[in-house]
């Protein structure tokens, strides 16, 4: 066990736990530029780490809120699990072959940070719309809660969550990062009628199977640093724990523009060099 990772994984779970931003748009980028590892590396570890340390918050959701919809779960999954197994897939045959996969997984976790980044920034006005809505609703009844009658595209509701999926899927998959603040948005977007609550806990139960897969494959590639994410996980969760406590008395509207102007630096910096 390395004590600086450990430290290190205390700090961005202690992140977490007041924001709410997936861990992997502060870890990987930590584990990059702090700790010299190399970026597939860095993926594979913290989607190991994001599978394990998510879990718990869902059986939380599943349990005592009732807040997951499965029939979205499921139907991102279908989208997201067959082109994570289809990147890694590519993502293999690459090595195999010769080619250099860093640059690839570079660009894209740059990318995934700017648009975490911009989600940011945009999920307060979504989240504050949504809850307008169900302010507006006269009739409250059982079925408002179901994807097609709170679904943007009504009739092209089921392919167009299977799509965000999809997308979701390849992006994950190459940076670990956005199966928590992108697939919340997403979902905002999406299902502007579900409750706050029932998104989270959807996003959720989505992300864990999803950065399952695409750790387990990033390790039979080699990708993953089995020490380095158990020292990770000794510190994240009492750090979450803690976080998730201090959240009450620290304003969100302070700390989410701080974080999102770092996730642009940080994006910026990886798309340009």
């Amino acid at each position: 066990m390395n004590v600086a990772y450990t430290f290190s994984g205390f700090l961005v779970g202690l992140l977490v736990g007041v924001t709410g931003v997936g861990g992997g748009s502060l870890m990987t980028p930590l584990l990059v530029f702090l700790f010299g590892f190399k970026p597939a590396v860095a993926v594979g570890t913290d989607l190991l780490f994001a599978a394990i340390t998510k879990t718990s918050g869902v059986w939380v959701h599943h349990t005592k809120h009732g807040s997951v919809d499965w029939k979205v779960v499921s139907w991102l999954a279908l989208g997201s699990l067959p082109f994570a197994v289809a990147t890694l897939l590519v993502l293999k045959h690459f090595m195999a072959v010769g080619k250099e996969t860093t640059g690839v997984i570079t660009f894209t976790l740059g990318v995934a940070l700017l648009l975490t980044a911009c989600s940011l920034l945009v999920r307060s006005v979504l989240i504050h719309r949504s809850a307008k809505l169900d302010a507006d609703d006269d009739i409250v009844d059982d079925k408002d809660d179901e994807p097609e009658n709170t679904g943007r595209f009504q009739r092209l509701q089921i392919p167009a969550t299977v799509l965000v999926g999809a997308v979701l899927g390849v992006l994950v998959t190459l940076s670990s990062v956005g199966a928590g603040a992108l697939g919340t948005v997403a979902l905002l977007f999406l299902y502007p009628k579900m409750r706050t609550v029932k998104i989270v806990g959807t996003d959720l139960a989505h992300a864990i199977p999803l950065t399952a897969v695409a750790g387990l494959g990033h390790l039979s590639l080699g990708n993953v640093d089995l020490v380095l994410l158990g020292s990770l996980l000794i510190g994240s969760l009492p750090g979450i724990w803690i976080g998730s406590h201090l959240s009450v008395k620290i304003p969100e509207r302070f700390l989410r523009p701080v974080l999102a102007s770092l996730l642009l630096l940080i994006g910026l910096k990886f798309v340009l060099q």
